[in-house]
């Protein structure tokens, strides 16, 4: 008996979960239930995280959380309790399969088989973000050498184990050369360890066309945040609809089990809402506690109902289904397939799990570091780079010369175009001249001549080479 922390949620959230839970207990689900209130009530309650602490002791107690979507409320600071969560109890690998169930449910991709294994807590979603001038703010993106070691060696780790043959990597690194670039990099680190599985990089944009193209092409697709939370949905939507689709959250001590759609409050109370997102991740669920019987039993009579064409209206469509159906009704249809098997749709054998053996992050050899130079970012409303430039060389000392001024990452002076359109937002970069290294304090009396030009700096960024290597970008046009 395995005790799980389960959550009804917002919108739809109540009426799909009542249904999950409906199927696997009469499945022989071996669980206790420890129920939480997450969500937009705690939200408006005064608890800015969606969450209680008392309900935070219970997740981390219980370590399986089974999730219904939730509501976060516009505005006001309310920051995403999913984000929350997978960051909080150190959830790294998101892992989204998507395949077609063709001919039962309508789609252009009949042999779509599809893995997507998101990395979970970093990337864009650090959530770091400022307003630095009038006209521009800026989102940190955060790529840590751990985080992409963790969840690439997972995504060939779950390859090996579900006998998967490829794991393809999409990045951006033709342009984001240093963050998407170490993801590419350690990506070829790690596939050659796995000699035995096929393994490919792609541009995520040519990447993510092929996908929506050709989908059957791809097997495991392991990629950051941002690009795995998007084209994860889009996958799902290949298959026919996102309601079909449950998603596993993995982390070295918990895991959360929940559908990949949102709350949908617009159709909440109405018994229309498809469980079979949320049916999904419960049957990840019972995998990853080891009740792979009742998970396959459950996956086996889900894949009846969908071949007896009893859908909800989603999915339905005449000539293809048989029945409409709404949410509890959809359920007791597959409670009534227990112990039954697709004859047209490949019946599924649950044979492991999503507990992989992975190996502890090590630390590598410290680098030799050196400070190559600084980026000061400057707050000026005027548009004339030259005229900047004049500024900012009155604030050069002791070797230390301006380089180059960027403008939205465009190079504008020396030698810029006057047809190149400029915000208040201005990257001046200054290097030594003669030695190959500045200190912290050439940095301060940068500072200090700043202030007394009434220079407004609003940021700088250290430059850095790492065992020789630059690890900064140059500005476009350098």
């Amino acid at each position: 008996m395995t005790t799980i922390t389960v959550a009804k949620g917002d919108g739809i959230g109540p009426e799909i979960m009542n249904a999950t839970l409906k199927i696997i207990l009469a499945a022989g689900a071996r669980i206790e239930i420890d129920e939480i209130e997450i969500g937009e009530k705690v939200y408006l309650s005064g608890h800015t995280s969606g969450i209680s602490d008392q309900s935070w002791e219970i997740i981390r107690r219980n370590k399986i959380f089974l999730k219904a979507p939730i509501t976060t409320p516009q505005g006001g600071g309310y920051k995403s309790l999913n984000v929350s969560t997978r960051k909080f109890l150190g959830l790294y690998a998101n892992v989204r399969p998507c395949a077609s169930f063709y001919p039962f449910i309508q789609t252009k991709h009949p042999v779509m088989d599809i893995v997507i294994v998101r990395e979970n807590e970093e990337d864009l979603y650090a959530g770091i973000e400022h307003q630095q001038t009038d006209e521009v703010v800026q989102c940190l993106k955060l790529i840590s050498r751990p985080g992409c070691e963790k969840i690439i060696r997972y995504a060939f780790e779950y390859a090996k184990q579900q006998n998967r043959k490829k794991v393809t990597c999409f990045t951006k690194d033709n342009i984001m050369k240093q963050t998407d670039g170490l993801f590419h990099q350690v990506f070829n680190e790690i596939a050659a360890e796995y000699p035995e599985i096929e393994n490919e990089h792609w541009i995520i944009d040519i990447g993510a066309a092929k996908m929506a193209d050709t989908p059957e092409l791809f097997d495991v697709v392991v990629m950051p945040n941002l690009y795995g939370d998007v084209l994860s949905d889009i996958a799902a939507q290949l298959t026919g609809s996102v309601g079909l689709a449950g998603s596993a959250n993995i982390g070295e001590e918990c895991a959360m089990f929940e559908a990949i759609h949102g709350s949908a409050p617009a159709i909440a109370g109405q018994d229309v809402a498809n469980p079979s997102g949320l049916i999904q991740a419960a049957i990840m669920m019972l995998n990853h506690i080891g009740q792979n019987q009742v998970a396959e039993k459950v996956h086996n009579a889900w894949l009846k109902t969908l071949e007896d064409g009893i859908h909800t209206a989603d999915i339905f469509k005449e000539g293809i289904s048989t029945k409409k159906v709404g949410t509890q009704e959809f359920a007791q249809a597959v409670v009534l397939n227990l112990g039954k098997k697709p004859s047209v749709l490949k019946s599924v054998q649950h044979l492991n799990n999503y507990t992989l053996n992975l190996p502890k992050y090590r630390r590598r050899a410290t680098a030799k570091k050196v400070l190559d130079g600084v980026d000061l970012f400057v707050h000026w409303n005027g548009t004339d780079a030259n005229e900047l430039a004049g500024k900012l060389q009155r604030l050069e000392t002791g070797g230390i010369k301006l380089n180059v001024i960027t403008n939205r990452g465009i190079k504008v002076w020396p030698d810029g175009f006057k047809e190149t359109f400029c915000t208040d937002h201005w990257r001046c970069r200054f290097r030594p001249q003669q030695s190959l290294e500045i200190s912290k304090i050439d940095i301060a009396t940068l500072l200090t001549r700043a202030i007394e030009e009434d220079i407004d700096v609003i940021k700088t960024e250290n430059l850095y080479s790492f065992d020789g290597k630059v690890a900064y970008s140059l500005a476009q046009g350098q």
